[in-house]
């Protein structure tokens, strides 16, 4: 029985995948090119799994190495360490790769390469030069070299001498023969960043790689991939699954991320019981949302040692600045290297709800070591917990009313211009205690701006939909009332919440009802203003 793989390399005949020839024969052709270029994505995005598909397409026109760098850090310290770690693994891979098409002289004089166990042949661009030539030339195909995981030998100064190396080597190609195609995997852009950036050293910028061409193939799984796996999948255990609405929900919370995506899948099939409806997704999202996994882990690690760009993603979460792409900023570059943002019509987005909830929690706890006025929010809600929980069902009046009384506490309004910025982040961190656990919230990103955001809670099978927004006085309030209005329309509910941070000293501050007109009947909004 085949599943759903999240760790390592996916096989075919092991496991439910996208289908990935299109992106292959993309890559393919840069390869016939004769490209050399640099596959740079975030952690656990398909990488090696596409390599593996590439390999396969290439192995009847050239001759494929495929090696990984993984595991060797302590061989990067040295030119000749790296060099015979490089011709040791090309000998390794003929030995156990399926399918190595080598020439009997080229495969003899790779032996000889690789069997000098100190690498007695003295390391210079010249002789490095003639053995790739020597290399290329006793051998009837072209030669193709997959380099994976390359960000383990990114931090050492000798592996950019070996980028060098191949670098002149491609440069001087119309002399001496030389690899057809050289192809780097991992998460840094060796490109453009100088290798591994490490946040503690100086950062540099020239790159020994710029002959690398321009790598924009999508890596991310569509809807229309992630509905046909699901076919895939559905043909073989018949849940009755709606296929359509399913691929929907997994490309709105992962926008593709392949990580992502085949959690989610393996969570319903093997956790849930094969749980393949909406309150399954749900479920399953909540379940992602509360574990320990490397991708996350790695992600903390991030944000942690990149302060700069953390501040950046907790600008746009918590006060909804609107970001320009700007490629020289070093902060959104790095976010976009880590596949944290995504740049859309050159506007910066996070990359995708799971995300961007996962950095909820980061940025909460972090408030919460800090202590302050934030920390006291967090506490608020968590003691407060009890009160808004009946019969497994939550009541967001009761939450609005609630935070009314604890922000106009906590807060004095000198701070006017204070809150007016972080208000809503401060609505975030009390409901996060709240519905810990057993729900989850997302922030809809079409609507997140200064001066509004709409906060979609999903809680034991509940659906709420809270605007959050400036007062702006009441003719904006009125257009806000009824963008909630429509909003609600859209996720068929007949109940909506609006918190306004009013600093208009004549408004009155409190909760009330109002209903509002639509085009598809009488909606009823709540309306807490602080």
């Amino acid at each position: 029985m085949r599943r759903f793989n999240t760790t390592g390399t996916c096989y075919a005949e092991e496991h439910y995948m996208v289908n990935i020839d299109e992106r292959v024969q993309q890559i393919k052709k840069m390869v016939d090119r004769g490209d050399y270029f640099c596959i740079n994505r975030g952690r656990q995005y398909g990488k090696t799994t596409t390599l593996r598909f590439l390999k396969k397409a290439l192995d009847s026109e050239y001759t494929v190495f495929s090696i990984s760098f993984e595991g060797a850090d302590d061989t990067f310290e040295k030119l000749d360490l790296i060099l015979q770690y490089f011709f040791i693994q090309l000998m390794q891979e003929c030995q156990t790769s399926e399918k190595v098409n080598i020439s009997s002289s080229a495969l003899r004089f790779l032996k000889r390469i690789a069997g000098n166990s100190i690498f007695k042949i003295k390391p210079t661009e010249a002789n490095i030069f003639n053995i790739i030539s020597n290399l290329c030339k006793k051998n009837k195909r072209k030669i193709v070299v997959i380099i994976d995981e390359v960000d383990q030998a990114g931090n050492y100064d000798a592996f950019i001498k070996f980028l060098g190396i191949l670098r002149k080597k491609y440069l001087s190609r119309e002399q001496t023969p030389t690899f057809h195609s050289v192809i780097l995997a991992g998460v840094y852009d060796i490109k453009n960043l100088k290798l591994k950036i490490r946040p503690e050293k100086q950062h540099q910028y020239n790159s020994p790689w710029n002959i690398a061409a321009d790598f924009d193939i999508d890596m991310d799984l569509s809807e229309s991939g992630i509905k046909g796996m699901l076919e895939d999948y559905e043909s073989e255990n018949h849940t009755g699954m709606n296929t359509a609405k399913l691929a929907k929900l997994i490309s709105e919370y992962t926008s593709g991320y392949p990580f992502l995506v085949s959690r989610l899948c393996f969570i319903m099939d093997e956790k849930l019981n094969k749980n393949w409806t909406e309150a399954g997704f749900l479920e399953a999202v909540k379940i992602i949302l509360n574990e320990k996994n490397t991708l996350f882990d790695d992600m903390n690690k991030k944000l942690n040692d990149f302060p700069d760009m953390a501040e950046m993603l907790r600008r746009i979460l918590y006060d909804g600045e609107k970001i320009s792409y700007n490629p020289d900023d070093r902060s959104l570059e790095i976010a976009k290297m880590f596949n944290f943002i995504k740049n859309e019509g050159g506007k910066v987005l996070l990359s995708n709800r799971i995300f961007e909830t996962r950095m909820y929690n980061y940025f909460e706890f972090e408030a919460e070591k800090n202590g302050g006025r934030d920390n006291e929010i967090i506490s608020n809600g968590s003691i407060d917990k009890p009160l808004f929980i009946k019969d497994g069902h939550l009541d967001m009046t009761k939450i609005l009313e609630r935070f009314c009384v604890h922000f106009n506490e906590i807060y004095d309004t000198k701070d006017e211009k204070f809150i007016e910025k972080q208000g809503r982040k401060f609505f975030l961190f009390f409901i996060k205690p709240i519905i810990n656990g057993t729900g989850n919230f997302y922030v809809e990103a079409q609507t997140r701006d200064e001066r509004r955001m709409d906060l979609v809670v999903d809680y034991n099978g509940d659906r709420f939909v809270v605007e959050m927004k400036i007062w702006r006085g009441q003719e904006y309030n009125e257009r806000g009332e009824e963008q909630l209005a429509e909003y609600l329309d859209y996720y068929g509910l007949e109940k909506g919440y609006l918190l306004s941070f009013c600093f208009n000293k004549n408004k009155e501050p409190g909760i009330r009802e109002i209903s509002v007109q639509t085009t598809r009947g009488q909606k009823t909004l709540v309306e807490a203003v602080v």
